[in-house]
């Protein structure tokens, strides 16, 4: 069975918020960033794109910093080392340094996510326990989305962007304050000598990880677009994703401590590709919402399965390096996707372009074989977590 929420304790609940907090601060400046940039700062339709597009960047790059960061000098420090790039960040869009100033705040705020992430992920299954990984991840996730959603909410309701920078700071640093009087049992260890960048026993979950967020930008960038042509239920459709997504990570995040995740995983794959496959033939609304509210439970598994199996594997100090390594895949494949959707939908149409995600899940499916085949990683690789990109 499961613990159920209060009996995490104080200290795992102070991490979530301060995650939520985190994630709201970066979000809050999302509506106005693009009309800033646009009309306030001068800038071209391509140089909004360049200004949104370098978070990703930065944050595929700062992964391989912030894992290391994590194991040798502890969870919290690279939490905090986050929030301040965060803060920062936030007091770069405020100084008159024009587009100079907007892409400095992206920087810092793809650095800062990369540094927090990591360090809430391994910091949240330590405090819960590694039998409960799953669970920690994902009420994690719960405080990661419900910041995502909530920030935008409120920075457009403050009315301006200036406004809205100013919350990212306030976020930030009120994350930093509760951060600082939780308490850190993890103690770092000496690393001897370093290693090769990735590891090849982590490919596998990486490369399954990477296809099962194929989807993601197909989602944020067609949804809408595709179902207008259909009933126009695409901002309804989106928000039943999110909020599936949502409720079901906080209420059933713990499935696969309690189940062999290699179902929770494939299950999880199985609902997604309903949902895509519904979505591509263009469904009238009540369809379409409620195939989107399939895609989000199915979409709330896939992670945790994957992730709680890799990290019962390697030893502590590992932690921190490995959920950067994952992330940075999932960096790379929603890149590399963005890129990859826009084409298809440009020359076949947007069903090809959701056709195009679903794909992407039978190939998930294939790794994930990878994934759940033994109980240990093969060879004496699972030391090669350590990066060669940590300083």
């Amino acid at each position: 069975m499961g613990l159920s929420a209060h009996q995490f304790g104080a200290r795992f609940w102070s991490l979530i918020g301060a995650t939520f907090l985190a994630f709201c601060g970066i979000g809050t400046v999302l509506p106005g960033l693009a009309p800033h940039v646009r009309h306030d700062l001068g800038g071209s339709d391509q140089t909004v794109g360049l200004v949104i597009g370098i978070f990703s960047f930065v944050a595929l790059g700062s992964r391989f910093f912030s894992g290391p960061l994590a194991d040798r000098k502890g969870r919290k420090t690279a939490f905090l080392t986050g929030l301040v790039s965060c803060a920062l960040s936030g007091a770069m869009y405020l100084l008159p340094l024009g587009i100079t100033g907007a892409f400095l705040g992206r920087t810092l705020q793809g650095f800062g996510e990369a540094c927090f992430y990591t360090g809430a992920a391994a910091w949240a299954v330590e405090i819960a326990g590694l039998e409960r990984s799953s669970q920690a991840l994902g009420y994690l996730s719960s405080g990661i989305w419900g910041g995502i959603s909530a920030g935008p909410v409120v920075g457009q309701w403050l009315g301006t962007f200036e406004r809205a920078a100013m919350l990212q700071v306030a976020c930030a640093l009120t994350a930093a304050i509760l951060l600082s009087r939780i308490p850190e049992d993890y103690q770092p260890h000496a690393h001897e000598r370093r290693r090769g960048l990735i590891p090849r026993w982590l490919i596998p979950p990486g490369i399954a990880i990477g296809f099962v967020n194929v989807h993601y930008p197909v989602i944020t960038g067609f949804l809408i677009l595709h179902l207008a042509r259909h009933g126009g239920s695409g901002p309804a459709a989106f928000s039943a994703y999110a909020g599936v997504i949502l409720v079901s990570r906080f209420f059933l995040g713990g499935l696969p401590d309690r189940v062999h995740p290699s179902r929770t995983f494939y299950g999880g794959l199985c609902f997604m590709a309903v949902g895509l496959v519904a979505l591509a033939f263009g469904p009238p609304p009540a369809l379409a919402i409620f195939a989107t509210g399939v895609l989000g439970f199915g979409f709330s598994f896939p992670w945790a399965s994957i992730a709680s199996t890799v990290l019962r594997r390697i030893p502590d100090g590992q932690r921190g390096s490995t959920v950067g390594v994952l992330s940075a895949f999932y960096d790379l494949f929603v890149g590399l996707s963005s890129f990859a959707a826009g084409a298809v939908a440009n020359h076949f149409g947007y069903p090809a372009a959701f056709a195009m995600a679903a794909g992407a899940i039978g190939l998930a499916a294939v790794a994930g074989r990878f994934v759940f085949t033994g109980d240990e990683p093969a060879g004496e690789e699972t030391p090669a977590v350590e990066v060669t990109l940590a300083g």
